[in-house]
């Protein structure tokens, strides 16, 4: 374990903590959000470099060769993941780190067994809670990154006594760390738990559907910190424990708020299985008897055109398209003809937190036009027209009206209050709850079929003509 630290690197360690405090604040809101996310990254790189400071270090060169390594690494991802992947990114980068803090603890254990020290109590548990916390967060993650880059079906997993032995198996994982605080010399036992904890972590992700993915991103977060914080008790190093519970606290804070946002409880979201199987027309709603109307891209224009308001709802289906910059492009026309154009978001829109923020910013949409759910709810009375561009449950009134159906009491975009809605839809697929949505089936709802790039790219062309 480490011992003494000057006095001049615990110094950089709290300006490092603090200008995450900041940071971290700053990502609240997506105008300052890249101001907190350089002062983040400027934090870390004074938590290295006062690190690598520190007496402690032995090699500078492999830790160069490892920053030099990891840095190209991360340098060609940032230019090659598209942002319509980042769900995926952010998947992968939490394992990573939930990995790098069980093997700060897998070598601090070897270290210290290896010559012959003694562990002491407290330490064995710091290493134990680091490696149960990091294993898990290692392979869940990649379990939800393969669920989001479709190696994996995105629906859920399930076999016969899977809670059963998901009981066993931290029972077991309990059992061996008992038996390890009793004998920390036990190599054996020691591998043994990290053997469980990656497993229980696939077990873990496996029967939770791909629509409950930014849920799981999140609360893999929030355990991604769990774990760097308990990597710091285990190397006691002060920044590494803050930073960690930092990211801990708001990555759970942020899951609580997700679960609100679809009205579930974060049980019923990890336990529930839901997704597996489209529900009974009973509970869905009878929509068999009903038609729906379809519009073209020429009359949809002049809807568009001539309309005083435009509210533009984006969903998976915008995300999934790429068409973004199509969004973005169409909005500028109808800012130019007059036409006041909103962007409505919902909190669990897109495959996790803050997704359709994401793609509008990167599509350079100003701040000023995005909108979330409890601000623009109240302005749909008042809209002309609602553009819906592959979005299903987040608009779906069965959620406010249908108490038989699965999303009942789920908070929505109440776009059936607008004096039109016009659906961007490849097809009339039901969404991740298997609910047909109703708003479809409504007079004043026209359905334009098709890709969201095509239909917004055509809808773009007719404009001009206008």
């Amino acid at each position: 374990m480490s011992g003494y630290v000057p006095t001049g690197i615990q110094l950089t360690y709290l300006l490092a903590a603090s200008l995450f405090m900041i940071g971290l604040k700053q990502m609240g809101s997506p105008a300052t959000a890249r101001k907190g996310n350089l002062l983040g990254a400027v934090a870390m790189l004074l938590a290295v470099v006062a690190t690598l400071l520190d007496k402690q270090v032995l090699s500078y060169g492999l830790i160069l060769v490892a920053i030099a390594i990891g840095s190209a690494i991360g340098s060609l991802i940032a230019y090659k993941v598209a942002m319509t992947d980042m769900p995926q990114m952010v998947g992968l980068l939490n394992g990573l780190g939930g990995l790098a803090s069980s093997l700060v603890a897998v070598g601090e254990y070897w270290r210290v067994i290896s010559h012959g020290l003694t562990l002491p109590l407290v330490d064995n548990l710091s290493i134990i809670a680091s490696v149960l916390i990091g294993n898990i967060t290692f392979t869940g993650s990649m379990v939800a990154f393969a669920k989001l880059q479709g190696i994996m079906r995105g629906a859920p997993i399930r076999f016969a006594y899977q809670q059963t032995i998901n009981i066993l198996l931290l029972v077991t994982f309990a059992v061996g760390a008992a038996m390890l605080i009793a004998n920390p010399a036990d190599i054996v036992g020691f591998i043994g738990i990290n053997i469980i904890s990656l497993l229980v972590g696939v077990l873990f992700v496996i029967p939770i559907g791909g629509g409950d993915m930014p849920v799981v991103i999140s609360l893999l977060n929030s355990l991604s910190g769990v774990a760097a914080s308990a990597a710091g008790f285990v190397v006691m190093n002060n920044v590494l424990i803050i930073s960690g519970a930092l990211v801990g606290a708001s990555g759970l804070i942020l899951t609580q708020i997700m679960c609100k946002a679809m009205n579930r409880t974060l049980p019923n979201v990890l336990f529930s299985g839901f997704g597996a199987a489209l529900v009974t027309e009973g509970d869905a709603g009878d929509n068999s008897n009903k038609t729906v109307k379809t519009i073209d891209p020429e009359e949809c224009a002049m809807m568009l055109g001539y309309a005083r308001s435009v509210v533009i709802v984006p969903g998976y289906g915008m995300a999934v398209a790429q068409a973004q910059h199509s969004v973005r492009e169409l909005s500028d026309m109808l800012e130019r003809k007059g036409v006041e154009v909103k962007f409505a978001i919902h909190p669990v829109a897109g495959r996790m937190p803050g997704h359709m923020n994401v793609l509008l910013a990167e599509a350079n949409v100003p701040y000023s036009q995005l909108y979330d759910m409890d601000d623009i709810n109240t302005q749909f009375e008042n809209t002309d027209v609602v553009l819906i561009i592959g979005a299903n449950d987040v608009v779906n009134p069965a959620a406010r009206t249908n108490q038989a159906s699965p999303i009942y009491g789920m908070p929505i975009l109440e776009v059936d209050k607008a004096k039109n809605a016009i659906v961007i839809k490849r097809g009339m697929s039901a969404g991740f709850a298997g609910v047909e949505n109703d708003l479809f089936y409504q007079q004043k709802t026209m359905m334009l079929f098709g890709g969201a790039k095509d239909m917004v790219g055509k809808l773009a062309n007719e404009l001009k003509q206008i």
